[in-house]
């Protein structure tokens, strides 16, 4: 074992401030995800399905015990405009957000953003009723 992968293995916060370099596959849809193409120094989650894994508490640590697939849940937008992803874990429930990389699936995150708006709490049938119990014209036309 060289050097560096010694530090790796024993270094709490190696990947908070060294960039990751390993290629993984994608435990949810099975693609292999290579850190080329990212837009920067840290791959966390899967360009085709942007799942993740449960693998930190804080960036970079690798102190989660949980190993979970972390779900894309929803995303948001960042102080100037970046897009983030905010994933879940399937087995223990935390919540994480993690930068938009530069090689993402558009259309994944297009879908994940309209999710809200194709499916709301409500009857959309209901709309017209609704706005005119407010006291509104109640009129879409």
């Amino acid at each position: 074992m060289n050097r560096e992968n010694k530090r790796k293995q024993y270094d709490r916060h190696y990947y908070r401030h060294n960039p990751c370099n390993e290629a993984f596959t994608c435990k949810n849809c099975g693609r292999l995800c290579v850190p080329e193409g990212a837009g920067s120094d840290h791959r966390n989650h899967c360009p085709n399905c942007l799942t993740s894994l449960h693998l930190d508490i804080e960036p970079g640590d690798r102190e989660a015990d949980c190993g979970g697939q972390m779900e894309p849940i929803a995303v948001w937008v960042r102080k100037g405009g970046e897009w983030a992803i905010v994933h879940r874990c399937r087995v223990c429930g935390w919540i994480s957000s993690n930068r938009v990389a530069a090689d993402d699936n558009p259309m994944k995150l297009m879908s994940i953003a309209m999710k809200p708006l194709t499916n709301p709490p409500f009857p959309l049938e209901k709309i017209e009723e609704m706005t005119e119990n407010m006291g509104y014209a109640g009129s879409l036309r």
